[in-house]
């Protein structure tokens, strides 16, 4: 069973539209995600809750009703699309006699599920063992052990919550350390990337955007891609070749979601690294969904709380995907308004709109680009293998003793590129260039 409790706005007779969304949409969503760790379904609802009680969240009314729906289904799970203190939790589960879990419990059971690597799975663990201190409720007298410490009588021992919250403290301290190391190895790994200076595109978005299908079409490989939300976990990177011969490496992310927990975002900081050592974000937005604005809404929000953002991070270009669920009309109007600076409009599906995304992300490189002129040495074969690893030939004249070129070098390669060729380069004029710019 699934509940979507909207608190009443005091003085309103409206509830509450948390990051712009009707109770319906987020009831929606919310049906998504128990159907991503394939729930069966009995029931769902949206709750009007007029006054939350600090107890149960519900009032007694309520909580009887779905005691009611619990009992006659014979329900094991029931699923509160709002955060529930751990009180309420306890209680509510020993009111209704089943499993119950918030927001944050179900999309950490959807980690849990889909985590495949062994990063993934330390993130996921240190997520949900920090959740899970926190549920940690006083309620038997019992748990207390034998007496200890100093004095006649002595005080109360330990109690199991007391040792069951310092072994987890434990285990999340030694998840830290595996985390950190893992984070050591990801910065060697960017290390060796900026030696072989390939720039990084990195797809963000909110979940079930449509991101892993777009970047199997770019790199034509078979990343997981199906229409469930967070289908995607681990980051992956492939290099891809772009229209002009420049190659670039494209980072697939997990995807975003409103009310994402501060914890998740914390543990998963490791990935999302990838996304802060980005030149370029393509942040890919599903424009068929209702609520797209609302989720790219929530997209920004996390990047910001990521620390990028329009002054600080890299530039952020707008994929507008699953143009084919759309209107044919409004999605030729998109493709025609495609322009140099505004959103991509595309269907990774289809291929629709591909080549344009290809095109920008491009001509966002080549703006970093210097052209150079070369003249160098027929004899020396090694430098003109090396001249096309290094940069991009735009034109090319064979004489007898020489080869003289025009090309295009990528920022990242400028200062490699001058140490190996700066005998060889010449001024507009023709002359070698004797200066010693950088």
């Amino acid at each position: 069973m699934i509940l979507e409790p909207v608190l009443q706005l005091r003085g309103e007779g409206s509830g509450e539209l948390r990051g712009n969304r009707s109770p319906e949409a987020r009831l929606e969503e919310a049906v998504g995600l128990s159907a991503a760790i394939n729930l069966d379904i009995v029931h769902s609802g949206v709750v009007r809750v007029n006054n939350p009680k600090p107890a149960k969240l519900f009032g007694e009314g309520k909580v009887a009703e779905l005691a009611g729906i619990v009992a006659s289904e014979d329900l094991d799970l029931v699923v509160i699309d709002h955060p529930l203190t751990p009180v309420q939790q306890r209680n509510l589960e020993r009111r209704l006699k089943t499993k119950v879990i918030d927001r944050t419990g179900l999309i950490l059971e959807i980690f849990g599920d889909r985590a495949r690597t062994k990063e993934g799975k330390l993130q996921v663990d240190l997520a949900h063992l920090t959740w899970q201190k926190s549920r940690l409720v006083r309620s038997w007298t019992h748990l207390e052990r034998q007496r200890g410490g100093a004095g006649f009588m002595g005080g109360p021992g330990e109690t199991q919550i007391e040792a069951d919250r310092r072994q987890i403290q434990e285990r999340i301290i030694a998840l830290q350390k595996q985390l950190e190391s893992v984070r050591r190895t990801r910065d060697l790994h960017r290390k060796k990337r900026k030696k072989i200076p390939q720039p990084v595109v990195a797809l963000v978005g909110y979940t079930n955007a449509g991101k892993s299908t777009l970047f199997n079409r770019l790199t034509k490989a078979d990343v997981f891609a199906k229409d469930l939300l967070f289908a995607t976990l681990d980051p992956t990177l492939r290099k891809i070749k772009l229209p002009h011969g420049r190659e670039v490496i494209l980072s697939d992310t997990v995807g975003f979601i409103s009310d994402l927990p501060t914890h998740l975002v914390a543990a998963f900081r490791a990935t999302l690294e990838e996304v802060l050592e980005a030149d370029l974000i393509l942040h890919v937005r599903d424009i068929s969904h209702p609520d797209t604005d609302a989720q790219a809404e929530d997209v920004k929000k996390t990047l910001n709380d990521l620390g990028v953002d329009a002054q600080s991070g890299a530039p952020v270009v707008e994929v507008w995907n699953k143009i084919d669920c759309l209107d044919p009309a409004l999605r030729e109007k998109l493709l025609d308004d495609a322009g140099h600076d505004g959103p991509v409009s595309l269907s990774a599906l289809t291929g629709e709109g591909i080549d344009g995304l290809s095109d920008r992300i491009d001509a966002f490189m080549a703006m970093h680009d210097d052209i150079f002129s070369i003249q160098i040495p027929v004899a020396e074969g090694a430098l003109l293998a090396k001249l096309y690893q290094m940069s991009e030939v735009l034109e090319r004249s064979d004489a007898e003793d020489f080869v003289t070129a025009e090309v295009r070098v990528s920022d990242k390669q400028r200062g490699p590129f001058r140490d190996l060729f700066s005998e060889f380069l010449l001024d507009l004029a023709g002359r070698l260039d004797t200066s010693s710019e950088d």
